[in-house]
């Protein structure tokens, strides 16, 4: 799966990413969300930088910051408050640490591969499932390309699956 997505040129991948993010706007869920957890995308996910741009001015935008075994959210106030993260070099805000959890409406989550019941496939180190269970009131949407859905992924039992999963499709 990671070959397949490191495979498709970028232009084709900003594209794509466009047409995912654009259905994720019009989800109800979307637009009635005021706090809104994304992800600063790497290069073989579904691109963000340019949503967050588009965003953060109307929405409080959180962005996760790798911190140890954990994800830690810190709110995006534009560029300039972007530095590479020391673990991974994955962008992350500076800035406060974002505590309130229960405020958070809405999560988008990169993966792997997610399966038709909702389940994901992240990187392994089971970041994002602690930090999905310390929010059990938002709404959890998976982004993907279409040929990330499979029929079928191995399930764990600390495994959080998704609310929905946006493609292409």
């Amino acid at each position: 799966m990671r070959d397949r997505k490191r495979a498709i040129p970028s232009e084709e991948k900003l594209r794509r990413s466009e047409n995912i993010l654009r259905r994720l706007e019009q989800m109800p869920q979307f637009k009635t969300s005021q706090v809104v957890l994304m992800y600063w995308s790497m290069a073989d996910e579904v691109q963000t930088h340019t949503f967050v741009e588009r965003w953060y001015r109307q929405k409080t935008v959180l962005l996760p910051c790798v911190d140890g075994d954990d994800l830690r959210l810190r709110r995006y106030t534009g560029p300039e408050c972007m530095t590479a993260g020391p673990q991974f070099g994955i962008g992350e805000p500076t800035g406060p640490k974002w505590t309130d959890l229960a405020a958070v409406d809405l999560i988008v989550v990169p993966g792997v591969a997610f399966d038709r019941q909702g389940n994901r496939m992240g990187r392994g180190r089971g970041f994002y499932d602690r930090m999905l269970k310390s929010t059990p009131n938002a709404v959890k949407i998976g982004v993907a390309y279409d040929f990330q859905i499979l029929d079928a992924i191995p399930v764990e039992p600390h495994d959080v699956p998704m609310d929905a999963v946006i493609t292409e499709q």
